[in-house]
């Protein structure tokens, strides 16, 4: 049995420590032309699965052929991305959590989301197979691990199942998995893009449910950028959208390859798993190809599912109305490019 390694994306003391420079995506020297345009994308975290989309689009050329240099800005515990993109300094930020921007919008910092690449958040809690809690109702009684950073998740997806904390007993925990497969704790708040494939890949089979699925829809991994630079450079944004789309595809019509590039071009030095990679994302495409991003493709959000998003940060107390989201950019892509928005599978 496989030795469990801390997953990097998530953990806080790994994140601290590893202090990644800014990574380009593209290979120095390769776009020199005199109309190539720079784009940093401003990560919420550390440079890991989620990138992959980009990754993608780099390697199998997409960005080059929009003439874009897309430069990678990773986040860590101690940087605010969305605070870095309404500052200006960066054009586009990408954070996997919706609520970080929603909370912005809230406080009326002027940041819009215009387009989403998961329209299902991985939040889930898992267990092992061999004792595995099947529902919310099923926590009760069972002691499960949730890390500080999630209490607000946590409080707030029982307050939309309805119940009593008291019930549950809480074990603070951070993002290393093992005290489940020890037996310490019954289940495990998480990613599902995460810590259940790293057990798996350690031989450790698991159950997992998302909260998506009960009661706490949530979108995911959401495209960043000031109204002013929505309007004012839309041209660039339209170029970008159009390679990430194809790079997306090309996760969802080979994850393996998506994995394998993410490892040998860009993660090698990172201590990238191969087989947890693909893993990964192979459970990111069921959260990005859904109904709605066959009909409408991908990036885009329903007015209803904006509307459900809404109301589980509501849970929370925040104050949001549907001017956050603003799909106008990605419609005239999709109109422009119609192809695209066929589903790649």
């Amino acid at each position: 049995m496989r030795q469990i390694s801390f997953n990097r994306r998530r953990l806080l003391k790994g994140a601290a420590a590893t202090g990644f420079a800014a990574a380009n995506l593209l290979p120095s020297g390769g776009f020199a032309q005199a109309k190539t345009q720079t784009i940093n994308l401003q990560l919420g975290w550390l440079a890991g699965n989620n990138q992959i989309g980009e990754v993608s689009a780099k390697h199998l050329g997409y960005f080059e052929e929009e003439k874009l240099n897309v430069v990678i800005q990773p986040g860590g515990p101690s940087i605010d991305g969305v605070a870095i993109v309404a500052s200006g300094r960066f054009e586009i930020g990408q954070v996997s959590s919706s609520p970080s921007l929603m909370l912005a919008a809230s406080q009326k910092i002027p940041v819009t989301c215009f387009a989403t690449a998961l329209q299902q958040h991985p939040y889930t809690f898992f267990s092992l197979e061999k004792k595995p809690i099947r529902t919310p109702k099923d926590m009760i009684g069972k002691k499960i691990g949730v890390q500080a950073t999630n209490e607000p998740v946590w409080t707030a997806f029982l307050k939309a199942n309805k119940i009593d904390p008291s019930k549950i007993d809480k074990v603070t925990v951070q993002f290393d998995p093992t005290p489940l497969t020890t037996g310490d704790v019954d289940g495990w708040f998480s990613f599902i893009t995460n810590e259940p494939n790293l057990l798996k890949v350690a031989g450790h089979d698991t159950y997992s449910f998302l909260l998506n699925d009960f009661n706490y829809p949530l979108v995911s991994e959401v495209y960043v950028v000031r109204k002013d630079t929505l309007s004012g450079e839309r041209d660039k944004l339209k170029s970008l959208m159009v390679a990430e789309i194809k790079g997306w595809h090309g996760v969802i019509q080979d994850p393996a390859l998506a994995a394998n590039l993410t490892v040998t071009k860009y993660g090698k030095d990172q201590g990238l798993d191969e087989a947890e990679q693909t893993l990964e994302a192979k459970a990111e495409n069921t959260l990005i190809l859904t109904p709605d991003t066959k009909a409408n493709g991908l990036f885009t959000i329903t007015p209803a599912s904006q509307a459900a998003s809404l109301r589980t940060l509501k849970l929370g107390g925040l104050k949001l109305t549907k001017k956050i989201f603003d799909m106008s950019l990605l419609k005239e892509v999709y109109a422009a490019n119609p192809n695209l928005k066929k589903s790649p599978v």
